[in-house]
């Protein structure tokens, strides 16, 4: 029947009870605009004039389905289906803030699977801005309010490069509970606790401060509950911003090389040439060329001038680590002007109140760990590239 005539029936029948009104059903009717004459629903039969537009009732007030439901027996068995249902996946029941799992409800395993262990999704930290160096990572609690227990996060890192076999390279495997919340980590990773908007849901933060500038990595976080499941992955894959370099001291490396091709180049101005060369970055030398061909390229590009003074065979150990920056960063280093910021960000550092026992399988709630944190600050450098300098 159309919805409409549906209402109008309770409604009906709402007012002509009067041994007991229909429990938790309050019905409002009031014109809300006309259906268009296409819709065939609307119409009520053997009447002309359009229906009014149904509209979503208020709610007066929040109450699970099982409260309305007038017999104990029915309401207990109704409630009981409901927690299995939404906590348990309907393959167990609800004891306390846990699922008793039906003897049908384990995996291949052994373990009982009714209770849904849910995929964290690691994202990037909003309020840390990644730089060469530094990239803040965070993760919302995937623990239910009932059901599966959250024991650990394992979060895995490495460096994807066209150097490095992605299948036999694993990287770095990394245990929230037991390598950065103990303080066995190293120095370069710290992690954090907070808490969301709501003070039950806990956020996750894990800062590396020691990463390669320039260099494409992967990350991937699953979750482990105390019965040793694994959660599926999430993954974030991103490449940190370009190595650091100052312009003004490219644009003096560059003035110098010129002053030391121009005339007589004698042994020891070549050396000097090309030690300074050497022991610069593969960013600097990129951006000491672009300075070298903006100033003197009349009389000889960069290249060309280091083959004639240097040699081809020590001209070329210098321009082969141009090969080592990326098309991304290489672009940016022929921008017109490139200078150098530094910015200071907070983040929380947290360490563990508790020991776990050595040399045994320890599954506790992550949860309820007890943790001391504290707010400390990172600097982190930065370059911004532009065609005109900045104020």
């Amino acid at each position: 029947m159309p919805f409409i005539t549906y209402l109008s029936g309770l409604l009906t029948a709402q007012m002509l009870s009067d041994d007991q009104l229909i429990s938790g059903v309050e019905i409002r009717c009031e014109e809300k605009g006309r259906c268009p004459s296409t819709c065939h629903l609307c119409r009520r039969p053997g009447k002309e004039q359009l229906s009014p537009t149904p509209v979503l009732l208020e709610i007066s007030r929040v109450a699970p389905l099982y409260s309305l439901i007038q017999d104990n027996g029915t309401k207990e068995a109704f409630k009981s289906a409901l927690m299995s249902s939404y906590w348990c996946s309907g393959k167990g029941d609800v004891i306390d803030d846990w699922c008793r799992c039906d003897l049908s409800a384990f995996d291949a395993s052994g373990l009982p699977n009714c209770s849904p262990l849910p995929q964290p999704v690691l994202r990037l930290s909003p309020t840390v801005e990644p730089s060469s160096t530094v990239v803040s990572l965070e993760w919302v609690d995937v623990q239910p309010a009932i059901g599966t227990k959250v024991s650990d996060y394992i979060l895995q890192h490495k460096k994807v490069d066209e150097y490095t076999d992605t299948d036999l390279y694993t990287g770095e495997f990394l245990s929230f509970a037991d390598d950065l919340l103990s303080g066995l980590g190293t120095s370069c990773v710290a992690a954090g606790r907070s808490h969301g908007e709501v003070p039950e849901v806990s956020i996750y933060s894990v800062i590396f401060k020691c990463l390669e500038p320039d260099g494409l990595y992967k990350f991937t976080l699953y979750a482990v509950d105390t019965r040793g499941r694994h959660s599926e992955l999430s993954t974030v894959t991103l490449r940190t911003a370009c190595p650091l370099v100052d312009d003004n001291k490219a644009e003096e490396i560059a003035d110098k090389i010129y002053n030391l091709y121009n005339g007589y180049t004698s042994g020891k101005e070549q050396q000097t040439a090309y030690n300074t060369l050497m022991e610069v970055s593969a960013s600097m030398l990129f951006r000491v060329q672009h300075h070298y061909n903006s100033h003197y390229e009349k009389f000889g590009d960069f290249v060309w001038r280091s083959e004639d003074e240097l040699g081809p065979r020590k001209a070329h150990l210098i321009l082969r680590r141009l090969e080592r920056v990326s098309s991304h960063c290489s672009s940016l280093l022929r921008s017109a002007y490139i200078q150098s910021r530094v910015d200071t960000v907070p983040y929380l550092f947290c360490r563990s109140e508790e020991v776990r026992p050595a040399g045994m399988v320890w599954y506790s709630i992550l949860k309820d760990t007890k943790i001391t944190c504290e707010e400390k600050m990172v600097s982190m450098a930065r370059n911004t590239y532009g065609e005109s300098k900045g104020r």
